[in-house]
């Protein structure tokens, strides 16, 4: 049965970004559909309560399916990899991945990314004015911290969740590839992690994402360098 998929995403967006990821590692064609869930007529609204981004539409002769968020796409893409399921081949590891997937989307989500994440990207999007020098600092302090227990992992592991790729490897790169365009990232404070993201840069499904370009903002310098 002919199947078309449709992932409505905003290139920006660090869950929508994971789910590109995953989408291009498992080889699972798809189409893009850009969004810009601010605007009242984005098509978001009519397909997930939320209005937020991503949703994956899969669309068969007799038969539609729509998956709403991050946890339900990576989930579909599970069901349907040809290879093994990116979510980890044991038991410890998918807990860890399932761990690390929900502390990035919780924790990281609240704690970094909706300060420097909303002073950087959204308010000129919604021109709400210039960024706050508290509300940076606060995110720069959060993110500190956090790479600080990512770099641990990196160090100790080959990938973040145990010895083979995963779903959580995917969450960390959207996230830091997001904020490492607007060069939040220091890297040369965490080399185990920096290792780590030259690993998962270089891979064939992240090149898209080098791509991305944030209207009137142009990316740091090394952005797009596999061996920066």
């Amino acid at each position: 049965m002919s199947v078309s998929r449709i992932l409505h995403h905003f290139p920006f967006d660090p869950a929508s970004r994971a789910a590109r990821l995953a989408l291009g590692e498992t080889r699972l064609a798809f189409v893009d559909s850009v969004v810009r869930p601010w605007e009242p007529d984005c098509p978001l609204q009519t397909l997930n309560p939320s209005g937020m981004p991503p949703v994956l539409e899969e669309i068969a002769p007799d038969d539609r399916l729509v998956l709403c968020g991050l946890t339900a796409i990576l989930g579909r893409i599970d069901d349907l990899a040809p290879g093994p399921a990116l979510l980890g081949r044991e038991a410890d590891e998918r807990g860890e991945a399932r761990r690390l997937l929900h502390w990035f989307e919780r924790r990281f989500t609240d704690e970094v990314d909706a300060y420097l994440l909303h002073e950087r990207m959204e308010k000129p999007l919604l021109r709400l004015g210039p960024p706050e020098a508290r509300a940076l600092r606060e995110g720069r302090e959060a993110l500190r911290a956090h790479l600080q227990h990512l770099e641990a992992l990196a160090a100790a592991r080959a990938w973040l969740a145990g010895g083979s790729l995963s779903h959580a490897d995917f969450a960390a790169a959207a996230h830091l590839s997001v904020l490492d365009y607007f060069g939040e990232v220091a890297w040369a404070n965490w080399p185990a992690l920096k290792t780590w993201y030259m690993k998962i840069k270089s891979r064939p499904s992240f090149r898209p994402l080098l791509v991305d370009r944030l209207p009137g903002v142009a990316p740091a310098a090394h952005y797009t360098d596999l061996d920066f």
